[in-house]
């Protein structure tokens, strides 16, 4: 499988026609090596890996235009080079060659994104198994509550003036509500309420149905009947609840992170975690990922906000019916493993599409 991977900008990118064969070669070995070591690569790695007849002294020369051109950089306690977020952009959409994920693993990606698991769950789900799969953080945007339909509702009586509700969102998931109420219901006002909103509004979207109520209520009491006057009550109660805002992503196993602060420099590290206390930067980035068609890397301050750093941030869009619900992806260091990772970001939020879809 090769991932769509949509290129977010070309502000500043070198095309690859810029570079000879053997410094484009030079550049993604190096990219590789670092990738997996996390160390500075010197010209003596690279002359050893690159299996190309040249000399140490040759492999610096062109290290040294790759560093001219802002691809490569040197740290300042190390001799070796490692990309710059440039350097990483041409590498990401010019050389990078994903692997395909294996029968098996889509076979288990396919038996734990389970269609039977309400929405809420194969969300968590979702997430974790991206963040497991590839040792990052795993990010999910949550679906609006515009896209939950109401298809049955029912009210229970319980004690101390308070209502059990039970509603039943697309088609399986049940969600169940205690209302404190101003008043005590008989259970025959409650199924007529019940029975009310249940030949009003199926198959209606919740803020539709809470429109409606809304205008209802505007009315006097005189031009409502009392089955109404109760299905008002109780559904005011039921949907201003279940259409309180949420979390509007989640974000899991941060804890994978912790590994990258191994090195001496742990500045990596405490960049990563602060990136979550940037949620409303966040948000607007995976906002602007949900209409993208495939998978979306931005590296460093592509993000278009400081915290980012020298992180990096893979997404790809889940749909229902071909409409956009949100994004699936994952953070972490910007030497991160592309090649593997971006697949099964891809296939994951595919695979999640199709489970909501069922």
């Amino acid at each position: 499988m090769s991932a769509n991977i949509t290129r977010l900008t070309k502000q500043h990118l070198i095309m690859p026609e810029q570079l000879n064969d053997r410094a484009a070669l030079l550049l993604k070995k190096l990219v590789y090596s670092y990738i997996t070591d996390g160390q500075p690569v010197g010209s003596k790695k690279l002359a050893n890996d690159s299996e190309l007849d040249i000399s140490s002294a040759t492999i610096r020369n062109v290290m040294s235009v790759l560093e001219k051109k802002g691809l490569i950089v040197s740290p300042h306690t190390s001799a070796g080079r490692i990309p710059t977020e440039q350097g990483y952009r041409l590498f990401v959409d010019s050389m990078l060659e994903t692997e395909p994920l294996n029968k098996s693993l889509l076979t288990r990606l396919k038996a734990e994104l389970d269609p039977d698991q309400n929405t809420d769950a194969l969300i968590n789900h979702a997430s974790q198994i991206v963040s497991e799969l590839t040792h990052m953080a795993g990010i999910i945007t949550v679906p609006k509550a515009s896209h939950a339909r109401l298809r049955h509702i029912e009210f229970l009586p319980l004690s101390d003036q308070r209502i059990l509700a039970i509603m039943v969102i697309n088609e399986r998931e049940v969600q169940n509500r205690v209302l404190h109420m101003q008043r005590s219901y008989t259970t025959t006002e409650l199924h007529e309420a019940s029975n009310f909103l249940n030949q009003s509004f199926s198959g209606k979207d919740l803020f539709e149905v809470r429109e409606t109520l809304l205008q209802g209520m505007q009315k006097t009491r005189k031009d409502i009947d009392v089955i109404m006057q109760t299905a008002i009550e109780v559904a005011d109660a039921t949907f201003s609840e279940s259409l309180e805002t949420k979390d509007e992503y989640l974000v899991q196993g941060e804890a994978n992170l912790v590994r990258f602060g191994e090195s001496s420099d742990t500045s990596q590290l405490t960049q990563l975690l602060e990136v979550f206390d940037h949620k409303r930067e966040m948000l607007g980035l995976l906002d602007r990922c949900i209409q993208a068609d495939g998978v979306k890397v931005f590296i460093g301050n592509e993000a278009g906000f400081k915290g980012l750093g020298d992180c990096s941030v893979i997404t790809a869009p889940y749909s229902i019916q071909g409409e956009p619900l949100g994004v699936l992806g994952v953070i972490g260091p910007a030497r991160i493993n592309y090649n593997r990772v971006i697949p099964v970001v891809d296939v994951t939020a595919k695979l999640l599409g199709e489970a909501l879809n069922k």
